[in-house]
């Protein structure tokens, strides 16, 4: 049965993993945090903290984490930190400095991967989703998808990969390499099926940077779909379905009920 995940407070290690960002890469870091950093682990953002400590947001092999800096500047905690209430001033420090930053970042890596359109570009709400032309999810999701794209207020982008089956790679080239790629996605989604060809190196690379995304993003679900919503607070975060999702689940994908209701 395929399983459902968001992207929230607890990001998968995979995924933490496979986007990390050097946000500090243009300043000098102190010492201590230099020597974690030296050690394998990825500094993202930093923070003031009490106690005239300098903190920092991190992450080592997916696992996130927060580094306080003593204010001589000499030595370097790795923890949680509390107050004397026993409340976690680190949680809201790892979700501003880590996963905002990386969900950013995964989003761009998403917009320059190579997928198909479907739909009106002008459509206000994008659904990234990682197609596979042998997933009968993924024809599950593209019906089920008809009426928001159909209506205009979603588009989707394909991102064609090929996992599945030995001619999967073949058929998501076909798509890619074709001369309308929307057509023959449509065409395929509708019953026409598409044969698995040779294609040109870029066209065949292309899968295969997708399938290296996909595999970096620590997936193994396709579809797996990625859209973008707005907190209490304004900022904007990325959540994910891996599967086919529940009506509930699909109605937040797509941003509204269904157009005809």
């Amino acid at each position: 049965m395929p399983r459902f995940l968001t992207l929230s407070a607890a990001l998968t290690a995979a995924f933490l993993a496979s986007v990390s960002t050097h946000i500090l890469a243009q300043e000098k870091l102190p010492a201590p945090v230099t020597a974690l950093k030296n050690q394998g682990i990825d500094i993202h953002g930093q923070f003031s903290a009490p106690g005239g400590l300098r903190g920092f947001g991190a992450s080592v092999q997916g696992r996130e984490m927060a580094i306080y800096l003593t204010p001589d500047g000499e030595h370097a905690i790795v923890g949680t930190l509390m107050d004397s209430d026993g409340n976690d001033l680190t949680e809201p420090q790892l979700d501003e400095h880590v996963r905002a930053p990386l969900e950013a970042q995964t989003w761009a890596l998403l917009e320059e991967s190579h997928w198909i359109q479907d739909g009106d570009r002008d459509a206000p709400r994008v659904v990234y989703t990682f197609t596979d032309a042998n997933c009968p999810y993924c024809q599950q999701l593209w019906e089920a998808a008809r009426p928001w794209v159909e209506a205009g207020k979603v588009q989707m982008r394909h991102i064609m990969v090929g996992i599945l089956a030995a001619d999967s790679p073949g058929k998501a080239a076909a798509m890619l390499g074709a001369d309308d790629p929307a057509a023959a996605l449509r065409a395929h989604k509708r019953g026409d099926g598409i044969e698995a060809s040779a294609q040109p190196r870029h066209i065949e690379e292309q899968v295969y940077a997708n399938n290296q995304l996909f595999e970096e993003l620590g997936l193994y679900a396709t579809p797996t779909s990625a859209f973008q919503r707005e907190t209490d607070n304004g900022s904007v975060r990325i959540e994910r379905i891996e599967g086919m999702p529940n009506e509930e689940r699909l109605i937040e994908m797509m941003g509204s009920k269904t157009p005809a209701e």
